[in-house]
């Protein structure tokens, strides 16, 4: 779509002989969606095809208006002939080839994205070799202009699925599919699609290539509904990210069979029994899958932290059905409407759930810990415990700020002893961890709250009380013994690590933290930068307009947290060692991990022939796994605030500027729903951008950048793509 409506503007300038502004031009091309034709203008005006002069005149640019005077017919391709040359500029090659994902497919050219990591690479259509989004290539023929970086398609080494979910518009001919992955432009609809189809439905489509031709067809083969609705939209997002719904019936039965299961003498013995302690669960009050216990006591020398967590391995046996659905699941996945579990509901609400009253087997940390948080001592054994209370995080805030009734306050009575020990401690390991130089970020997380029939009706910042932030650090210090041990005893082990950010990222990040007028000197040295020198920052953003912005570019700035078999730290947390122990009824590294340290406990004396293989696949399968729950996740939750928002159209807020592109600011509201405000509805004003944080109007003076505060009007929703437009509200000179 973006493709067409820039060959629109070069037929319709090419036609004009008068130079004409770009409001006018859109005017008189009867443009219906400002937002594509300035999309479209920008990037036209990037390579150089057109110009626009400072009274925001638009005309050919000297090398086209050249080739239409000798009368060269027009290239259907934008980048071949002389515009490629002009966008190239000087060209470097590389020798070598470099494997890469096809990331993106427009008209006429595609990017990969290198598997080593690096810049996208540009690819002409000529060059493509059929290759498709996701497709797994080699590239040869690399070469390095001042546009980037561009390659050949040498092979396809692995094709990746040719179904996409979209939704049906109406095009210039008729009945379209737009997909919702990275294809950036409308397909014709095959012959063969099912019948009946309809606008605004959202499907599933195979997309075919026309032998003999690049063109791409779209054969709709299922349809989810209307695409209005975020819960329609969630379920082909779903698919789209291939996420399993339905356990195979194998795995059921096999769960079944664990359910009705109990706990005999032979799975108590040996294990530590723990049934006589103030242990309890603290969870969200929807909370099913209990899969973590606690209980804490102070000692002569601090603290004894008991972190009791579901034994699922002693259930889930390796290569057993629910064992290899597990893998290939790798995480829940969680959704405003529903979780998609890892395991069965028989494990993970049933036999796995440490319910309070009931004797459940469990692997526990038993951790010795000073008085100032220093580890001094850990053991790792199998237990048996029985939960006291069935703790919610709610009510547990309700017993620390006071305000708990005489219910609560009896409810708790059999752990309160324990809950306080345990709050003593967090803070404790929380000022620890600021000490260490620990970042702490504003958390951008939303909750949504659905009527009846599971349509969004209110978007809220999700809270976190003391309660949850207690929990949480109680299962870092527990993740982080686990992480020694695997290191001490030299175990092949699946690490949670999360590596120093790049260089050219921290300067980017260091010149954004200067123009907003902080201290960028401890990042300046960004080969050598600590967390500490982050939480520096942090700190100094602290209570000022940009507090939320910086931690967003901070979170932006870091590495992407993965799992690893080498314990290369955790950056974010400033730890050296740490790994997830804690969740194996939701995450299958945890539950490789437990598998690895029950067989060191039972001494087996060839662990590394029998793991370090299991710890390779477990470690590369589950970052994967969470990379695409992770991108899920995202997905829905922007098709739930668009279908939020769709209820609140011409009702103004203020909100403030999270991000600045040539085009225009983001802006994100209170309630955490951020929103488009293109550049060209501020009316009267000529801003330039600063290529960093700022719009500037040179005539007026006026700034908008990064941390600003904009008064704004919902003006569009689309759930389908999740996108929400803004238009900004100018003061009155009553109000001004």
């Amino acid at each position: 779509m973006l493709e067409e409506m820039k060959d629109q503007i070069l037929k319709f300038v090419q036609k004009t002989p008068q130079a004409m502004t770009s409001r006018g031009l859109m005017k008189k091309m009867r443009v219906k969606d400002p937002k594509l034709f300035y999309r479209a203008m920008d990037q036209l005006r990037q390579q150089g095809v057109l110009q626009v002069n400072k009274k925001h005149r638009v005309r050919l640019a000297a090398s086209s208006a050249r080739s239409k005077r000798a009368g060269s017919p027009r290239e259907k391709r934008p980048f071949s002939g002389t515009l490629r040359e002009k966008l190239r500029g000087p060209v470097e090659k590389i020798n070598g080839v470099k494997r890469a994902v096809i990331v993106s497919l427009s008209k006429g050219f595609a990017f990969a994205r290198p598997e080593d990591g690096g810049e996208d690479l540009f690819i002409h259509a000529d060059h493509l070799k059929s290759a498709f989004i996701g497709d797994t290539v080699v590239l040869n023929h690399l070469e390095r202009s001042g546009k980037g970086l561009s390659a050949d398609v040498e092979q396809i080494t692995e094709r990746a699925s040719r179904l996409l979910t979209g939704t049906l518009v109406e095009g210039e001919e008729g009945l379209e599919f737009a997909p919702d992955d990275a294809i950036r432009y409308n397909l014709s609809l095959s012959r063969k699609s099912l019948p009946h189809l309809r606008p605004h439905v959202k499907a599933q489509a195979e997309i075919q290539q026309i032998p003999g031709t690049d063109r791409l067809t779209a054969r709709v083969i299922k349809v989810y509904g209307n695409s209005d609705s975020a819960k329609i939209c969630a379920d082909a997002i779903i698919d789209q990210n291939g996420i399993r719904t339905e356990f195979p019936e194998e795995v059921l039965a096999e769960a079944e069979k664990i359910r009705k299961s109990k706990i005999t003498e032979k799975d108590r013995k040996g294990r530590l029994d723990l049934r006589g302690l103030g242990i309890c669960t603290i969870d969200g009050p929807d909370a099913k899958d209990l899969d973590d216990a606690i209980s804490v006591s102070r000692t002569r020398l601090g603290y004894r932290l008991g972190v009791h967590i579901a034994d699922v391995s002693h259930y889930v046996k390796a290569g057993s059905a629910i064992d290899l659905e597990a893998r290939e699941r790798g995480t829940s996945v969680y959704f405003a409407d529903r979780v998609i579990p890892m395991l069965p509901e028989a494990l993970s609400n049933g036999v796995c759930s440490l319910n309070a009253g009931e004797d459940k087997l469990t692997f526990s940390a038993i951790i010795e810990l000073d008085k100032q948080g220093t580890i001094l001592s850990f053991r790792f054994r199998k237990s048996i415990i029985n939960s006291k209370v069935r703790g919610v995080y709610g009510e547990v805030n309700q017993l620390f700020n006071g305000t708990a009734d005489k219910a609560l306050r009896k409810k708790y009575s059999p752990v309160i002893r324990s809950l306080h020990a345990a709050r003593e401690l967090a803070e404790i390991l929380k000022a620890r961890a600021k000490r260490s130089g620990t970042v702490e970020l504003d958390s951008t997380e939303s909750r949504f709250v659905l009527d009846g029939q599971g349509v969004c009706v209110d978007v809220q910042p999700r809270e976190s009380g003391e309660a949850e932030q207690m929990i949480e650090q109680l299962m870092i210090t527990a993740n982080q013994a686990a992480a020694q041990l695997a290191k001490r005893a030299n175990l092949p082990f699946v690490y949670r690590i999360h590596e120093q950010p790049a260089p050219d990222r921290v300067e980017s990040l260091a010149d954004l933290v200067g123009a907003l007028g902080l201290n960028p000197v401890s990042l300046r040295h960004s080969a050598s930068v600590k967390t500490a020198d982050f939480a520096a920052i942090m700190e100094q953003a602290e209570g000022t307009p940009a507090q939320r912005v910086i931690s967003h570019q901070l979170l932006r700035t870091m590495a992407k947290a993965r799992y690893d078999t080498q314990p290369v730290g955790h950056f974010g947390l400033a730890l050296e060692d740490y790994c997830h122990f804690t969740s194996p009824i939701r995450r299958y590294p945890d539950t490789a991990i437990h598998r690895i340290l029950s067989a060191y406990l039972a001494k087996d004396k060839q662990i590394a022939a029998h793991y370090t293989e299991f710890a390779r696949e477990a470690a590369s399968n589950s970052s994967k796994c969470e990379v695409r729950a992770m991108a899920a996740e995202r997905s829905a939750e922007d098709c739930y605030m668009a279908e939020y928002m769709r209820q609140h159209i011409g009702e103004e807020a203020t909100g403030v500027i999270s991000g600045v592109t040539m085009r225009g600011v983001f802006v994100e509201l209170p309630n955490t729903v951020e929103g488009f405000v293109p550049i060209t509805s501020f009316e009267g004003a000529h801003f330039e951008f600063d290529g960093m944080i700022t719009q500037y109007d040179a005539t007026t003076g006026r700034k908008l950048t990064i941390g600003q505060p904009l008064r704004v009007k919902a003006v569009a929703a689309d759930v389908a793509s999740g996108r929400i437009d803004f238009l900004p509200v100018e003061p009155t000179p009553e109000n001004a």
